[in-house]
């Protein structure tokens, strides 16, 4: 027993009754700033963790000669 499309627009139109467009953009605008922030820490992370990995495999062929 899933839900039907009914059903999903039913509780679109209860959840834009309760909380108003205005306020539904405000959080979607928020959680999309959100997700942004996010992609782009993880991004810095990402690109500092292999600068230092390629450092680090300098290093040891440097130690091996």
């Amino acid at each position: 027993m899933g839900l039907s499309i009914w059903h999903i627009l039913l509780m679109m139109i209860v959840i834009i009754l309760v909380f108003g467009t205005s306020k539904l953009k405000n959080l979607g605008k928020d959680l999309g700033g959100a997700i942004k922030d996010f992609r782009s820490s993880v991004n810095e992370e990402s690109g500092t963790t292999s600068s230092n990995q390629k450092i680090t495999d300098q290093d040891q062929e440097n130690n091996k000669v």
